[in-house]
């Protein structure tokens, strides 16, 4: 992060760095938690009235969230939060890895859905989470899904690999203006939002990629040209998407096994939840189901 530190304009001798050591990334998160946690400690000794902004690279943004969240009192001097290819709802690849939290390595860590905690600490402080779209859904290693949270600033840059989040230009200059203007971002309550974060509230559910939203099929039609589809896929589970007036997909997910049932009575419950927002649905009562 020193080359990142020194592509946004800042001091060498004002940025703190710890390494981390490049095989301990791989096995748990809570020895480097506590190292981040002694380097912090010992600039608020030397430091008192310091403010921090904070830029934090994948699992080191994750890292900071833990922290902030520990450690509430730390809040008042953070100016500002950056993730860059945070996977704050829970990489994917880590819940594939080990689907039963066994403690496989670091992927346990990284599966976990920190949503809570992130809302929490970006409600108090101005947070910016960047994305990268390598692919239409993802940076190459973490779903662009799994990035967004509520109370945060969110940016998505086409043809970002996941390593290079740190370096490419486009992200130097967006972290750059948010810390010119960095506020805190008001809650949308809209008629999307309502909606993903009900889907993102199913126990076990998954943020997913969005390669398939093509070969999904429309469960309900919603006002506002808002349409949730699902698909299923060879194994026979079934992944959610929502897609918004273009018919373009802006949320999508999926659980595993062991969830499949709540995520099917969830769907279902859509129609009593969402009735009022709904033009047809296939588990409502309307002559119009039988289209879909």
């Amino acid at each position: 992060m020193l080359r990142c530190a020194r592509l946004l304009g800042v001091n060498p001798t004002d940025t703190i760095a710890p390494n981390l050591g490049w095989w301990r990334t791989w096995w748990r998160m809570a020895p480097l938690i506590e190292q981040v946690r002694q380097s912090a400690e010992t600039q608020l000794l030397h430091y008192p009235d310091r403010p921090w902004r904070i830029v934090g690279h994948s699992m080191g943004g994750l890292i900071w969230l833990e922290l902030l969240h520990r450690f509430p009192q730390w809040r008042d001097r953070v100016e500002s939060l950056v993730l860059l290819g945070s996977p704050v709802g829970g990489a994917e690849l880590g819940r594939i890895i080990d689907p039963l939290s066994l403690g496989l390595g670091v992927a346990r860590d990284l599966g976990i859905n920190r949503r809570p905690i992130a809302e929490i600490v970006a409600a108090q402080i101005p947070t910016l989470s960047i994305a990268g779209d390598l692919d239409g859904g993802s940076d190459g290693v973490v779903t662009i899904g799994a990035t967004q949270f509520n109370y945060c600033q969110w940016q998505s840059f086409p043809d970002i690999f996941h390593p290079d989040l740190r370096f490419d230009d486009r992200v130097i200059r967006a972290i750059q203006e948010f810390w010119y203007h960095a506020i805190v971002t008001p809650l949308d309550r809209n008629l999307q939002q309502q909606l993903i974060d009900y889907l993102r509230s199913i126990p076990g559910i998954i943020d997913a990629h969005w390669r398939n939203f093509r070969r999904s099929k429309v469960v309900y039609q919603f006002e506002q040209g808002l349409t949730l589809k699902q698909w299923y896929d060879p194994l026979g589970i079934c992944h959610i998407y929502v897609g918004n007036q273009l018919d373009r997909c802006i949320y999508a997910g999926y659980t595993g096994w062991l969830h499949q049932k709540e995520l099917k009575r969830s769907i279902e419950g859509i129609a009593d939840k969402f009735r009022r927002y709904i033009k047809v649905g296939k588990y409502q009562n309307s002559s119009n189901s039988d289209n879909l």
